[in-house]
């Protein structure tokens, strides 16, 4: 029988972006920073807590941002593709361009929010960028210097992103990690959250003029536009966080009764990943025995199929 910790079983439920910071219009640029650092409240206790389910919200969060990474990188793949490069490469192969941006945020999500040359080297080769040691020794010295001043997180995020694009104009993909990075740092969180780059394309970076222009790093008004985006990702980060803390609980009610030998290792891969393989094998579990509980799974409606296939199927929560 599997065990489970009552602690993390039944977590309280996710806060919630409050309505009056929702509101639509065109704030000013102190209405802005005010509704920014509401919705900033209301996930402070999320990015801080370790329900069970938090690690398959935070891998969540990455494969959003790291879709919209897909338009700004002029590539097509979309979350589908995205979970295919990931799980369907092969152990120590090459997951392709997608792949590894998408591993770029995945780093984001479990990584303390801690900058050197050398971790930032590792991640720009990701994002498919070419940097030298000493530009990005640069960039650690102004991450130092940004987190140091107190400067407001939402203001602190919009300046790193702006440094970037102003030193490389073609490393706008950078500078939205990075904006999440400093964003933590500021906010003394353990782990960032990928938020920003999943709102690059939204209304919040519409330029007044309209069409297909949007605002990027460095142009007029962008401070507030991502004071604005950090209310709506802030909102769609608490609304996931509450249908992923349904769907754990009734994953977590169901365990008891599985009694495959390797449930208790697809449990919590399923509870800190956003999709685990329908074919993993592990020490304790053959490729049928897999097969074979997925199947009870989701007769159970505890997990969900997420790849639509019939074959090389995918599951999460």
């Amino acid at each position: 029988m599997i065990r489970l910790d009552p602690a993390t079983a039944s977590p309280a439920a996710p806060p919630t972006v409050p309505t009056w910071a929702l509101a639509g219009g065109a704030p000013s640029d102190a209405d802005a920073a005010f509704h920014a650092g509401a919705a900033l409240a209301s996930i402070d206790s999320l990015a801080r807590a370790q329900p069970a389910w938090a690690g398959a919200w935070r891998q969540r969060l990455a494969l959003n941002c790291a879709a919209a990474s897909m338009r700004l990188a002029g590539r097509a793949e979309d979350a589908a593709a995205l979970r295919d490069a990931w799980q369907l490469c092969p152990a120590g192969a090459d997951s392709g361009p997608a792949g590894a941006i998408y591993g770029a945020w995945r780093q984001l999500a479990v990584q303390p929010p801690a900058a050197s040359a050398d971790r930032l080297g590792k991640i720009v080769e990701q994002l498919g960028l070419h940097w030298d040691g000493a530009a990005l020794a640069v960039v650690c010295t102004e991450i130092e210097k940004l987190t140091g001043s107190r400067r407001p997180a939402p203001f602190a995020a919009a300046a790193i992103a702006t440094q970037i694009v102003a030193i490389s104009p073609d490393a706008e993909l950078f500078a939205w990690w990075l904006a999440d990075q400093v964003l933590a740092q500021s906010l003394r969180w353990p782990r960032p959250l990928p938020l920003l780059m999943a709102r690059a394309f939204g209304p919040a970076f519409r330029t007044e003029t309209g069409g297909s222009k949007r605002l990027r790093p460095g142009d007029k008004g962008f401070e507030r536009a991502v004071c604005v985006a950090l209310v709506q990702a802030g909102a769609d980060a608490c609304r996931l966080a509450a249908e992923l803390s349904r769907r754990a609980e009734k994953l977590l009610a169901v365990a008891p009764r599985l009694r495959a030998k390797g449930a208790g290792d697809v449990i919590f891969l399923l509870l800190n990943e956003d999709a685990v393989s329908g074919s993993l094998t592990t020490n304790n579990l053959s490729r049928f025995g897999s097969r074979r509980l997925f199947e009870r799974l989701q007769h159970l409606e505890a997990v969900r199929e997420l790849s639509g296939r019939t074959s090389f199927r995918l599951f999460g929560l």
